[in-house]
Order: structure tokens, then C-alpha cells, then sequence
């Protein structure tokens, strides 16, 4: 008897990846699941998951924990903590590699000051470097530098001056303006 899979039953899904400050408060939060359809259920699932994860040390490494049938794992860095929330049925080591792509993208972003202050300030990144990541609960990519790549792309100015750009950034600049004269 051979079982028919969907797309979604063979993919790995993220529920909601989740960068919380150290007081518990919303920093960046994306939901791909109808799990909690009000945003009273998500703050609630927030605070709840907030106060369970105190009680561990995941500063170095990322721990992993059964929480309401969810897989979820986080991170703790400065002022921030960093959560990836799968189904109970998902694999650990692919939301770990979510978790440590995102954190990894993003200390690139942000040349490793990853705390609340830099994250506020560069918020328009980090909710590109999500969107890349995962997109409608599928894992898209995990490769930090390729992540960090493609927002970095997404998010330059091209009108600003060289000088003001990054290297990756004008590298971006040069074979944008390569490819439009060579298809004139």
C-alpha cells in the first residue's frame, strides 16, 4: 500500500521564526501557520515561550524543546533571542540549520553587532533575510552567506555613490550596469 505525499507532507515546514528582545518583547516575528490565528494568541504564545526558555542557557549553542506539540528551537545573543518553531513531526536538524542560517545572515548584515539596537536600526534587513529564508512556511535557503548575498542585493541603492557602497554592493552596481549595456 503505497501512501501519496503532498508537497507540504515531504517538505519541511516552519511555523514562525521569532527574534525577541530580552524582556520578551517582539523585535521581528513572522507566523506561517494558522496555529494561532488572533494576535492575542500569538503575543500569548510569545510571553509563554519567552518565560519557558529563561530557564535554559542557550547562549552558545542552539537548544532544542518540546513546546505546546511544537519543535522549537532558539538561541539567546546579547539582548536577543532567536526562536525557529516546527510541528512535532519536523526534523530538529533542519530547524537548527534555519535557526543558525538566520543568525549567521544577520551578524553579516550587521558586520556581528547583532544586538536589539542594531536589528531596530536595520530592521528593513532582517525582514528580507526572514523572507529569504522561508516563504509561506517552506525552507527556501539556510546558507548564511548566500542569504546575506541576496539581501544585501535586494537592498542597495544603486543612485547612492560608490564610495558609500560595500564591496558585494558595487560588484552589484558594476554587473547591473555590465548587463544593461551589453543588452542595448
Amino acid at each position: 500500500m503505497s501512501r501519496f505525499f503532498s508537497s507540504r507532507d515531504s517538505c519541511p515546514a516552519i511555523k514562525n521564526i521569532l527574534i525577541l528582545d530580552s524582556e520578551g518583547k517582539r523585535v521581528a516575528v513572522k507566523y506561517y501557520s494558522d496555529e494561532w490565528p488572533t494576535h492575542s494568541s500569538r503575543l500569548a504564545f510569545e510571553k509563554s515561550l519567552f518565560t519557558k526558555s529563561l530557564k535554559s542557557n542557550a547562549r552558545n549553542e542552539a537548544e532544542i524543546s518540546m513546546f505546546d506539540s511544537n519543535i522549537v528551537i532558539y538561541k539567546f545573543v546579547q539582548d536577543l533571542h532567536f526562536f525557529v518553531t516546527g510541528g512535532d513531526e519536523e526534523n530538529e536538524l533542519i530547524l537548527v540549520s534555519v535557526l543558525q542560517g538566520l543568525y549567521d545572515a544577520i551578524a553579516l548584515l550587521l558586520r556581528a553587532t547583532v544586538d536589539k539596537r542594531e536589528t531596530l536600526e536595520n530592521l528593513d534587513l532582517i525582514f528580507l533575510c526572514i523572507d529569504e529564508i522561508v516563504d509561506q512556511g517552506m525552507i527556501l535557503e539556510t546558507d548564511a552567506n548566500v542569504l546575506a548575498g541576496k539581501v544585501a542585493i535586494q537592498s542597495m541603492d544603486v543612485s547612492a555613490p560608490l564610495s558609500e557602497q560595500t564591496i558585494s554592493q558595487a560588484l552589484a552596481s558594476a554587473r547591473e550596469h555590465l548587463t544593461r549595456t551589453l543588452l542595448k
